[in-house]
């Protein structure tokens, strides 16, 4: 099975080493070098359906990117579209996981993106895919990214975590979350004074049992601060 590995300490690339006949996928314009006896394509997964829901998920192309080893075995850099960090993650039948915006940069073949609806919160005010969210399932290595640095928290029963939704990255596809705002003295009036004094807006609260990743830097930050220097 391919190889995933990540290189470089400060906005690292993901290193991906395939033999012979193996195969990859990832974000489209995510490869930044490959050997020789790789080939790239693009691929429209899934079906234009699925490839329209991504596109409205992520503003990505029609198109993903797949990589094949065609000529022998080979290695490819591959870079995510915003600067931070990568985590890897191992999806199976028991350990599927939803993805935030933009936070997707390469896996295995053998790991399905499919779109699902989101939760009526989250479509409407939690900035974490709108009404529809991406989710992957099957089996295989699954490459993230997040602004800044990354770091995996482990949800367990009976202690649910509250999280700034602006910096989720990834989930696991069982845990529970709503979006609400912290919780002050006073009723709605005092969440949304504290809300709005606190700088902390809206949060995502998880519960169940599970893993969130989180980013150390604001992504709906970077997204406007681009959108600007564009």
């Amino acid at each position: 099975m391919p190889v995933f590995s990540i290189t470089g300490d400060i906005d690292p690339f993901l290193l991906v080493s395939l033999k012979r006949g193996e195969k990859i996928f990832c974000e489209s314009d995510a490869m930044v070098m490959m050997e020789d006896a790789l080939d790239l394509k693009g691929q429209m997964r899934g079906g234009l359906g699925q490839s329209l829901l991504r596109r409205l998920v992520n503003e990505e192309s029609l198109f993903q990117q797949e990589i094949v080893a065609v000529r022998g075995d080979g290695d490819c850099l591959l870079s995510p579209a915003t600067p931070g960090a990568i985590q890897i993650l191992d999806v199976s039948p028991k350990a599927s996981f939803v993805l935030s915006d933009g936070s997707f940069v390469a896996a295995e073949s053998t790991v399905e993106l499919k779109a699902r609806m989101n939760n009526l919160g989250g479509a409407l005010f939690g900035g974490t895919g709108g009404f529809v969210v991406m989710e992957a399932t099957g089996h295989g290595k699954l490459a993230v990214c997040g602004t800044g640095s990354v770091f995996t928290l482990d949800v367990v029963q009976g202690h649910p975590i509250t999280i700034d939704n602006k910096h989720a990255v990834a989930w696991s596809s069982g845990l529970h979350y709503e979006v609400t705002l912290l919780q002050q003295q006073g009723g709605l009036l005092g969440s949304l004074v504290g809300s709005v004094t606190s700088g902390e807006g809206l949060v995502l609260k998880f519960s169940g049992q599970g893993q969130v990743i989180v980013c150390s830097r604001n992504r709906g930050l970077f997204s406007r601060q681009a959108g600007n220097s564009g």
